[in-house]
């Protein structure tokens, strides 16, 4: 049993102790990748390795290099390039017994509400705060962390069976949360950004205990956080964004004096991060740490509010270069997603806007004066559009996809976030809407503009359909939303953070097909969680592909094993995992409904 005790230790301190669970024994796979089909024929020949061979061989690349050159064209080349292979220890631990199939979402109530002291909501409290999921105790279940405006954090300690313990943080003034392990010591953290701007750091400390600690570096005000080892030099960096309007509001002319104000990448340094500006202004609510122009490094994109444009910087030898790839964009980005779409191995970028998802006249009423008095009109080389954006590339370009693939108009969007949510092998979507402010909507009961949250499946034919009968259409005003397997039967649960309601845990009892969960060690880095990798599996109907990355939707976080769902008759041939340092692991043999244990 855990103690009940609670004693916060600077302002936090010993909360309940971890459970560990006995692992079966692994196996240990290496291979060497080579940048072309051929070439990898030839190395693996060489080594005597079958596709289904687990013994560990190694031999001089140098070797390789003669050898897989002589397979090539005799007109002169550069050398092949010869990606290091990565040795990994993998554990298959079976996931639990799914509940009975009811052909839709199950909605549980948490006891927590993300409110303001007196019920009403204005300006910028309309915004709310993000959810975190993430295993605090490294006890194999999902945890969560909710935050809050004028009430207290809450950490929610999953005990199993959909079974969570709440436990109130000595904080609130909440923006974002980010769960991400800062210090590499084998434990997520805790990272927030607060109403005032200001980022806080609560280390975690075991066994329940928290400690909250100063990020050297860390002195501009921040809306949005997110994490990566965007230097590629092994640690996480952070990327953080302010929203200047917000901060106006909230801290009036100290802000305009003191400024401060944008974008920072803070580069890490033994856990000294040293800022470099990139913006002295930002209206954002969103930040996505991708690689845009596919050269192997990350890229950096802000998502801003109002008429602002979107920002991307690209990474180059001659440092950040501003970029706009993107001929159509959202308008007031309120949250980016990245997932394949079409299970080409490509991204797609997804940022929610405000657009009625329906031309029901009572709707377009009550949206009528919002719109009259938000209109915009774009200038001729102006890329912004007020409805959500789906970029896919296509042709070495960015298109927006949102309109013909029916996804963009979700209603007044806030987090929109990719998942599997019926685990047929198709990325569906889930968007949670709704707006709430005294003097916008003081026409409407409870100034609440109330919408149902949307979402879309994945048809796999280009296009995604509504399913109101999956169960997901709250009507509560979500703000941040996560998704994972909180159950630990396979598939995706969800959690909204409402505004001014009860936050929701929405348990996945659809009809779907089977489930594959990846979670990825890294213990010799100190990236340990492998923030950064891409996993793909291949099947004989095609290849998914998941990325580990910490923030994703609107101030959320969902950190944990990736999950690729499958439909019943695909058959695993092989997992591939891309480790951020661009070392490959390829493991055979694997069977679906598991969760997959890899450790470099």
């Amino acid at each position: 049993m855990r103690s009940s005790n609670r004693s916060w230790r600077g302002c936090c301190g010993s909360m309940f102790s971890r459970r560990s669970n006995p692992q079966p024994a692994g196996f240990s796979v290496t291979r060497w990748v080579c940048v072309s089909e051929k070439t990898c024929q030839v190395a693996e020949n060489l080594a005597g390795l079958g596709r289904r061979s687990t013994i560990r061989v190694l031999f001089p690349a140098s070797l390789l290099v003669i050898l897989l050159s002589a397979c090539g064209p005799a007109t002169p080349s550069v050398a092949p390039q010869i990606i290091p292979a990565a040795p990994v220890t993998v554990h298959a631990l079976p996931l639990r017994e799914d509940g009975p199939c009811l052909g839709q979402f199950v909605a549980h109530d948490l006891h927590h509400i993300t409110s303001t002291d007196d019920g009403e909501v204005r300006m910028f409290e309309a915004n709310g705060a993000g959810v975190g999921i993430g295993d605090l105790d490294n006890d194999g279940d999902l945890d969560l962390v909710f935050g809050n405006y004028d009430g207290p954090n809450s950490i929610f300690w999953n005990e199993g069976d959909l079974r969570f313990r709440q436990e109130e943080m000595p904080i609130g003034r909440t923006r974002a949360v980010a769960l991400v392990d800062v210090d590499a010591d084998g434990r997520l953290d805790i990272v927030l950004t607060r109403t005032t701007g200001a980022v806080n750091y609560w280390r975690n400390l075991g066994n329940g205990e928290f400690a909250q600690e100063f990020l050297r570096g860390f002195a501009q005000p921040a809306y949005v956080i997110d994490w990566a080892d965007v230097d590629g030099d092994g640690d996480l960096d952070a990327v953080t964004a302010s929203y200047d309007a917000a901060l106006l509001t909230d801290l009036g002319n100290s802000y305009l004096i003191n400024g401060g104000g944008g974008v920072y990448l803070h580069t890490n340094q033994n856990l000294s991060f040293t800022p470099l500006g990139l913006a002295t202004e930002a209206q954002a609510l969103a930040i996505a740490l991708w690689d845009a122009n596919d050269d192997g490094k990350l890229d950096i994109q802000v998502g801003n509010d109002f008429a602002v444009r979107d920002f991307l910087w690209l990474q180059s030898a001659d440092g950040w270069q501003p970029d706009s790839p993107f001929r159509e964009t959202s308008y007031s980005t309120m949250s980016y997603d990245l997932g394949d779409v079409d299970n080409r191995g490509d991204l797609a970028l997804f940022a929610t806007d405000m657009k009625p998802y329906t031309t029901d006249p009572r709707v377009l009423a009550v949206w009528a004066p919002l719109m009259r008095d938000l209109w915009f009109s774009p200038e001729e080389d102006d890329p912004q559009r007020q409805e959500n954006a789906l970029l896919l590339l296509d042709r070495d370009q960015f298109q927006n996809r949102a309109y013909p693939r029916r996804a963009d108009a979700t209603g007044w969007s806030w987090s929109g976030v990719f998942g599997d949510l019926d685990s047929d092998g198709w990325l569906d979507l889930y968007v949670v809407n709704g707006f709430i402010e005294y003097e916008i909507f003081s026409y409407l009961p409870n100034h609440e503009l109330v919408e149902e949250n949307q979402v879309l499946r994945n048809t796999g034919r280009g296009e995604f359909e509504r399913r109101p009968d999956w169960g997901l259409g709250s009507t509560r005003s979500g703000r941040g939303m996560a998704m994972g397997d909180l159950d630990g039967d396979g598939d995706l649960d969800i959690v909204v953070n409402n505004l001014r309601g009860a936050a929701q845990l929405f348990e996945n009892r659809l009809c779907g097909g089977d489930n594959l969960l990846v979670d990825l060690r890294w213990p010799s880095s100190p990236n340990i969680n492998a923030v950064g990798a891409t996993v793909f599996v291949e099947t004989n109907q095609g290849r998914l592909r998941r990325d580990v990355r910490v923030t994703r939707g609107y101030l959320s976080s969902s950190v944990g094993p990736l999950h690729f769902g499958l439909d019943p008759n695909a058959v695993i041939e092989r997992v591939e995992v891309h480790w951020p340092d661009r070392a490959i692991s390829v493991v055979d043999n694997v069977a679906p409904d598991v969760t997959l244990l890899i450790t470099r």
